[in-house]
C-alpha cells in the first residue's frame, strides 16, 4: 500500500518498487520502467504497427459508489516517444481507459486518451507547452468524462464514454509508462477526489 490520504479509498501499487512519496504532502512519484505500456493494437497481433503491451506500472483502488470527480496535476520528465503519466480506469486486461499526458511523435507534450474494449483506440486532443497539465476523470451515473485544464480554472471536455462491466467493479488511480524508451519519472500532485456530481460536461466547469 501507498498512503495517499487525498483519496478516500486504499490503493495498491504494481509493481511495488516503482511508486513512492518522498514527503507526506509531496507528489506521488513513479519511475516508469523501460518498455512499459497498456495498449492493445486494434490491428491485431500480426500488425507491423505498435505491438500490444500490458505491463505499465499502476496504482489503483476501488472508489466509493456513485458519482465522483478525480483529478491531479500530472508532470512528466519526457525522454522518449509515448512517455506518459496517466489517470487510469481499470476493469480487466481487455477493458480499461487511460487519460494521458504523453510525449507525441513530434516531440510535443500532448493530452491523449485511450479506451480499450478488447482493442484500444487512440485519440489525440491538444498539445501543452509546459511539462505538466491537470487531468480529471468524472463518473456520472454509468458514464465517464475526461477533462483537461492548463490553468486549473477552465476544463476542456476531451471525451465521454461508457466502459464495460458494472461500475462497482471498476478501479481508478494512476499509471506511468515508457513504451519506447528507457524509462521516465512521472509526478502526480494537487490530487483531489470529490463525490460532487459534475453538473455540465461542456460549460468549462
Amino acid at each position: 500500500m501507498l498512503d495517499v490520504p487525498e483519496l478516500p479509498f486504499s490503493i495498491t501499487p504494481s509493481p511495488a518498487g516503482v511508486w513512492r512519496r518522498d514527503e507526506p504532502d509531496g507528489p506521488v512519484l513513479a519511475d516508469a520502467p523501460a518498455h512499459t505500456d497498456f495498449y492493445i493494437n486494434p490491428a491485431g497481433p500480426d500488425s507491423t504497427d505498435a505491438e500490444s503491451i500490458l505491463n505499465a506500472a499502476t496504482l489503483l483502488g476501488t472508489p466509493p459508489a456513485g458519482d465522483f470527480q478525480f483529478s491531479a496535476r500530472v508532470g512528466v520528465d519526457f525522454q522518449a516517444q509515448y512517455d506518459a503519466g496517466v489517470l487510469f480506469i481499470w476493469l480487466d486486461q481487455e477493458h480499461w481507459a487511460k487519460f494521458c499526458f504523453e510525449y507525441s511523435p513530434a516531440g510535443e507534450p500532448m493530452v491523449v486518451s485511450v479506451v480499450t474494449r478488447e482493442h484500444s483506440d487512440d485519440a489525440n486532443a491538444f498539445t501543452v507547452p509546459e511539462r505538466s497539465v491537470r487531468l480529471r476523470v468524472s463518473r456520472i451515473d454509468g458514464i465517464y468524462a475526461f477533462h483537461a485544464s492548463t490553468d486549473a480554472t477552465t476544463w476542456q471536455l476531451i471525451r465521454v464514454f461508457r466502459l464495460d462491466g458494472s461500475v462497482s467493479d471498476h478501479q481508478i488511480g494512476f499509471e506511468a509508462q515508457s513504451p519506447t524508451g528507457d524509462g521516465c519519472t512521472v509526478s502526480f500532485d494537487e490530487i483531489r477526489f470529490t463525490g460532487h456530481r459534475l453538473a455540465d460536461l461542456r460549460d468549462g466547469s
